[in-house]
């Protein structure tokens, strides 16, 4: 048989030969370092038999992810090995490969803490070292799940049951030592390929993520091919940690959450403060592109909601509530208020494009498990924002929103943008010409910009494109997004009058820069480690007198700055200087302003910047002056 290689030359195989033969014939070096095979963009472990004209790509430890993927799912495989050999009893859940890592979740006997890892991963290390092979067999779904049922795993039954109901005969298992997962793979030839292996964390989970479903036990972990790989992943892990926007939060006193309302965060005057500047940043960018900004209420009919389709395909992440006998609910987007608040005028084509922008407030009902800071949360701010107009302006406006975007992540420090666009989803909504219509306006859109394809990723009445920053730690994130629609002004009877005086469907577009508020700050305090640029910090400079003689002159100093706009504050407690400049460093001061006998003699203060940095003394309007002059840049 014949196989083609990625440069399109031929290779010829015996009839049957397997990933391993492939990797063989191209040459002895290649067969030692393969570890799966690529058949036609599908990973397959090497014993596999290929099949004549499979285009394949041999898989080292130098493929990048597609090794990490296979490495990982079989270092998955052996946590649970060795979690079963440590507790007899242990019932299986899901043990997938993820982004940096992998997790596997199971139903345990006994508690399981981090106080565990240490004999986890010495077994882990023994598995390993044993060089086990990982063994591929298939069985029919009847004995399957039949094996399963003798081996008490209800877990496992599920997941075969599952398989199913979408179309399945048979299963492939796995096989190494004497543990057995049902799996579709790929795996290692042997637990020996596996690298440097660390387990990182417990979590609870929901089986298959249903709150009315057993809580599993999830253990996280990592592996990278070389120590020296994992220790530089567990040193960006650590900063991470450091910069983790919960415990940030915490310690400024931006924002904290209270049991009276679980993923509903509270916000304190300094988180206020950003809030407003980033709102206020939005703001500065509206008034330049002719938005007009509106609020619609934050319950409403569910009628209203019958109309736009969130009952249908939305309700299980809605709140509802009755008032006067009849069902309402709380908005969880803001669309269909715009929709109100366009059908509520009469329109020509002369007033298009209309563009309205809202700081709507929104809920969503998210599971427990799920909540993570601000990052997942059940209320928060949309910054939205709405334009309807004609077909032929849907490149020239969605092309500004591109532009507006780059200003306004680089404002924040996000140069590096990703652009994706999603397309049709499996649960979508609206005609597949309609579809095809919206996807269309959009790639002519983005015409040469350089993007992704997010194949299904599109929301359910329309798709979309979503920005993607990336942050001081190499992560990225997804932020705004500009997304097509036909469907909700078909749906809500929206028109415009064309100067032929016949009435025309608009095209909507949904922008948010943000994606949410609440979100974009936790990001914010993430990529900054709380050093918030100086036109955004709460508090934008401290003054600290030496002694208490110099308190008088140290309040003058802060009234003079506020004068200028400057959002300042006093620390004149009977702390030394020194333990109160290490505060100011703690609370990510931009500036302090130390005041002693000299200073109050000069009318000066002495600067100290972020970091230690010492800038001397200077007069008090000069300072005063830097500080305006470097807010308003």
């Amino acid at each position: 048989m014949k196989v083609f290689l990625p440069d399109d030359s031929a290779l010829e195989l015996d009839s049957g030969a397997n990933g391993h033969d492939a990797a063989a014939a191209i040459g002895p070096g290649l067969a030692k370092a393969a570890v799966a095979v690529k058949a036609d963009d599908e990973l397959r472990d090497l014993a596999r038999p290929l099949t004549d004209g499979d285009r394949i790509e041999v898989v080292t430890s130098r493929s990048g992810d597609d090794y990490l993927y296979v490495m990982r799912h079989s270092a998955a495989h052996v946590m649970a090995e060795a979690i079963e050999t440590l507790i007899p009893g242990t019932k299986f859940g899901f043990g997938p490969p993820i982004d940096d890592g992998f997790y596997y979740d199971f139903d345990l006997p006994r508690p399981l803490t981090e106080e565990d890892f240490p004999a986890i991963e010495a077994e882990m290390k023994r598995i390993i070292k044993a060089k086990a092979p990982f063994q591929r067999s298939v069985m029919s779904i009847p004995d399957a799940r039949e094996y399963f049922r003798e081996r008490e795993d209800p877990y496992k039954v599920d997941q075969i049951d599952e398989l199913e109901r979408q179309g399945e005969s048979e299963v492939s298992l796995y096989r190494q030592r004497e543990f057995i997962d049902l799996c579709r793979g790929p795996h290692l030839q042997d637990s020996g390929k596996i690298g440097a292996v660390k387990l990182l964390s417990v979590a609870g989970a929901y089986w298959r993520g249903d709150e009315k479903n057993p809580q599993l036990t999830r253990v996280y972990a990592t592996a990278f091919a070389k120590k020296s790989e994992l220790g530089d992943y567990l040193e960006r892990l650590e900063q991470a940690r450091e910069r983790d926007h919960r415990r940030v939060g915490r310690d400024l006193g931006l924002f904290y959450f209270d049991d009276a309302g679980p993923g509903f965060p509270f916000f304190l005057p300094e988180g206020m403060t950003i809030v407003n500047g980033i709102k206020q940043a939005v703001r500065d960018e509206l008034e330049q592109m002719d938005y007009g900004e509106i609020q619609t209420p934050t319950m409403l009919s569910s009628d209203l909601w019958d109309t736009s389709g969130h009952n249908e395909h939305y309700r299980e992440n809605m709140y509802y509530t009755s008032v006067d006998d009849h069902e309402f609910a709380v908005k969880p987007m803001n669309c269909p208020g715009a929709c109100l608040v366009y059908r509520s005028r009469r329109h020509s084509y002369r007033d298009l494009p209309l563009r309205y922008a809202e700081f709507g407030h929104v809920h969503r009902h998210e599971l427990s498990g799920a909540l993570h800071g601000l990052f997942r949360v059940r209320a928060f701010t949309q910054d939205d924002a709405h334009v309807f107009c004609r077909l032929d302006q849907v490149r020239e406006e969605v092309n500004a929103i591109l532009d507006l975007t780059d200003r306004f992540y680089s404002r924040f420090g996000f140069d590096q943008v990703e652009l994706n666009l999603s397309t049709r989803p499996e649960k979508a909504t609206g005609t597949p010409e309609m579809w095809d219509a919206a996807e269309a306006a959009l790639r002519d859109a983005l015409g040469d910009r350089e993007h992704g394809i997010k194949e299904g990723d599109g929301a359910f009445y329309g798709p979309k494109i979503d920005f993607e920053v990336t942050d001081t730690m190499g992560r990225s994130w997804q932020l705004g997004t500009c997304q097509l629609d036909f469907y909700l002004p078909e749906r809500f009877g929206l028109v415009y009058t064309t100067a032929d005086d016949v009435e025309e469907q608009p095209v909507m577009i949904h922008r948010a820069i943000t994606g949410s508020i609440e979100r974009f700050l936790g990001i914010l305090i993430e990529n900054t480690g709380g050093d918030f640029p100086i036109w955004l910090a709460p508090v934008q400079a401290r003054v600290l007198p030496i002694a208490d003689r110099h308190a008088e002159y140290a309040h003058e100093v802060a009234a003079h700055l506020r004068g200028k706009d400057l959002r300042v504050d006093v620390d004149d407690r009977s702390e030394s200087v020194g333990k109160r400049i290490r505060d100011g460093e703690l609370d990510k001061m931009p500036y302090l302003l130390i005041v002693g006998d000299r200073e109050v003699e000069q009318r000066e203060v002495s600067v100290r910047g972020r970091g230690g940095r010492d800038e001397g003394a200077a007069a008090l309007d000069e300072v005063a002056d830097r500080m305006v002059a470097e807010v308003s840049a």
